[in-house]
């Protein structure tokens, strides 16, 4: 057994209770370790730890224009790649039509969010409608191919060697944040079918099989989708952000880790969603500044007002890496004890990753190179 070196101290200047009631003209800053599970300290600031004049090398905060990439792909293996490790791809897909072929995943769970359009899943476990705002989570090996009833802007998460999960909830229940029975499956219904009969039952079919992240193809004389029926607890499921209900307090600003979505052996997958701003009067009401020292953090933005941040809109991803402190935007500071609002507006996808990620070719092409600049206050904030 290992026990975390541990002992509580609170020292000079510093409030008894975490992103509450700071000392006048202070600003908190987060030391924490294994993303917010585990032992934290608390520093106390005259200044805000973004207030940096210029970041030199390679680790620096990023962000990128992923609606730059308007190139549209076939299939999710033509999809230029965003970020990665050895654990976790991620992709940006722009599928303007419906597949004229099945996929298959043989290097892990795949995990799909529908940013942008409207689409229709058929898989070996039957038929399901798929809405802007999904997660539709795929079990490795699982056969599947999209129709667009619009064209559908994709990002892609894959689970490289793993599989998807759910959090461990503890307290507060298995029913918090969504209900597991809110998971909607797909169904072998009357449109499941209709696509194994007609002139598309029994033509070429091919299936394009990722391993080891290189594509091969296998081709049937029929439709490999024609399963009649089907028992068992694996399969794709889908929610929706809408129907996450975050956990809140009025007292306390709650950490990313309390609106887990997803894990994953490697990293995790975070929603936020609009929720009521804490009314305790010392209470945080923005983000608060932390070193999140054992992740990379990414956060997709899909849709709302990003209250923390400036210069961000729906489309956009950012990528916090390990070793550089970050938090709300200059702006944003100015509300941090009084919002104008009663709630956020916010709707956006986050992915913490326990090892070092690399951005792909495709997201360094859509890169806002100022980034890293925009907590300036002098002016020059790019």
């Amino acid at each position: 057994m290992h026990k975390w070196i541990y002992r509580l101290v609170v020292e000079g200047r510093a409030s008894r209770q975490a992103h509450a009631d700071l000392p006048p003209g202070t600003f908190e800053r987060e030391l924490g370790r294994e993303g917010f599970f585990g032992p934290a300290t608390h520093m106390l600031h005259t200044h805000p730890p973004t207030g940096w004049t210029e970041c030199e090398g390679a680790l620096r905060p990023r962000a990128f224009d992923l609606t730059g990439l308007t190139t549209a792909a076939d299939t999710l293996w033509e999809a230029p790649e965003i970020l990665g490790n050895a654990n976790v791809q991620m992709r940006h897909w722009v599928c303007a039509r419906s597949m004229d072929r099945l996929l298959r995943n043989a290097d892990g769970d795949q995990l799909l969010f529908l940013h942008a359009g409207a689409a229709t899943l058929y898989c070996d476990y039957g038929h399901l409608q798929l809405a802007r705002g999904d997660y539709l989570v795929l079990p490795r090996g699982t056969m599947w191919r999209i129709e667009c009833q619009a064209p559908t802007t994709w990002l892609a998460v894959e689970a490289t060697g793993s599989h998807f999960q759910l959090p461990d909830k503890g307290m507060v229940g298995e029913h918090a944040i969504f209900d597991p029975a809110m998971l909607d499956y797909p169904r072998i219904d009357d449109a499941f079918i209709a696509q194994q009969q007609g002139a598309d039952a029994e033509r070429d079919w091919r299936v394009d099989i990722k391993r080891g992240n290189r594509v091969s193809q296998l081709r049937y004389p029929f439709n490999p989708l024609d399963a009649v029926g089907w028992h068992g607890s694996l399969m794709p499921v889908r929610i929706n952000v809408r129907d996450i209900r975050p956990l809140m307090s009025h007292r306390y600003h709650l950490p990313p880790s309390a609106h887990t979505t997803f894990v994953a052996p490697r990293f995790v997958v975070c929603t936020f969603v609009p929720r009521p701003f804490e009314t305790d009067p010392g209470a945080l009401k923005v983000p608060f500044f932390h070193n999140n020292d054992d992740y990379d953090e990414v956060i997709f933005y899909h849709a709302g007002d990003f209250f923390s941040r400036d210069n961000i809109g729906p489309g956009m991803l950012t990528l916090h890496p390990c070793g550089i402190t970050h938090g709300p935007h200059p702006k944003a500071l100015g509300r941090m004890f009084e919002q104008s609002r009663p709630a956020t507006d916010e709707y956006a996808v986050m992915i913490d990753a326990r090892d070092a990620l690399e951005v792909a070719a495709a997201a360094a092409g859509v890169e806002q190179t100022d980034y890293h600049r925009s907590w300036r206050t002098d002016g020059a904030d790019g």
